[in-house]
């Protein structure tokens, strides 16, 4: 039987997963940095992975085995189908990696298929619902890009726009304009019909970070992540 690594921190889902996926053999790990050393081990690892974990995320797992072991086949196994792991993803996901992407709610058999589709059958295998995320990402009219998500996270910790200029190299104004352009296709405004004689009563920067947060586009695991390097950036300034 080909080996299968699974990580996930919670034992509960490990051994689910076990149970589940028996026509393999299991490399339990309980972490990133324990499952990216046991797929070290393998000329062409298979990994089913939790995103969220302590010590680094699965999405950060598979970009180090993809960049050190191409053939490397990823099954994601999360709760999550938010709208920043697939943008994350869409970034570094070599163009003929095989991986899949099932949500935690979906019964024992649907997990077997998903399974079955990526290491048996070299097919590529997305949840319904994240593939709903995916095209809304993927959408002309509603995809934020990297400069708009880079304002967005830096609204949603707080900063001025005198300080998102100065950490992203940009002028007042420059972060003015991608403010408004993510304000537009969130619908920060229109949303909740604000027009001009009642425009004072809604935040229109808080309104938009409630938004992303309904979408998907940020969550708080990302954002303690971000107040980290956010930490470092002012660190440097002294």
């Amino acid at each position: 039987m080909k080996t299968l690594v699974i990580s996930d921190d919670n034992p509960r889902d490990r051994s689910f997963l076990v149970e589940v996926l028996s026509l393999y053999t299991p490399v339990v790990t309980a972490n990133a940095q324990e499952a990216l050393a046991a797929c070290q081990e393998l000329a062409e690892p298979w990994l089913v992975t939790d995103i969220q974990m302590p010590g680094g995320n699965g999405i950060e797992l598979a970009k180090q085995l993809w960049t050190r072991q191409p053939a490397t086949r990823v099954l994601f196994w999360s709760q999550h189908s938010d709208e920043t792991y697939v943008r994350a993803l869409a970034k570094f996901i070599p163009a003929e990696t095989v991986y899949g992407y099932i949500l935690k709610n979906n019964p024992a058999e649907i997990l077997l298929r998903a399974a079955h589709a990526v290491f048996s059958e070299c097919q590529c295998w997305l949840d319904p619902q994240v593939r709903r995320v995916q095209a809304r990402s993927q959408c002309k009219s509603d995809a934020i890009s990297d400069a708009e998500y880079d304002v967005l996270i830096d609204i949603a910790l707080g900063l001025t726009d005198n300080t998102i200029a100065e950490r992203r190299y940009l002028s007042r104004r420059g972060v003015q304009n991608r403010l408004q352009s993510l304000y537009g296709k969130l619908g920060a405004s229109t949303e909740l019909n604000i027009g001009s004689t009642d425009s004072e009563r809604v935040n229109v920067r808080s309104r938009a970070v409630a938004l992303a947060l309904q979408r998907g586009l940020i969550n708080s695991f990302e954002l303690e992540q971000e107040e980290q390097l956010l930490k470092a950036w002012f660190a440097e300034l002294k």
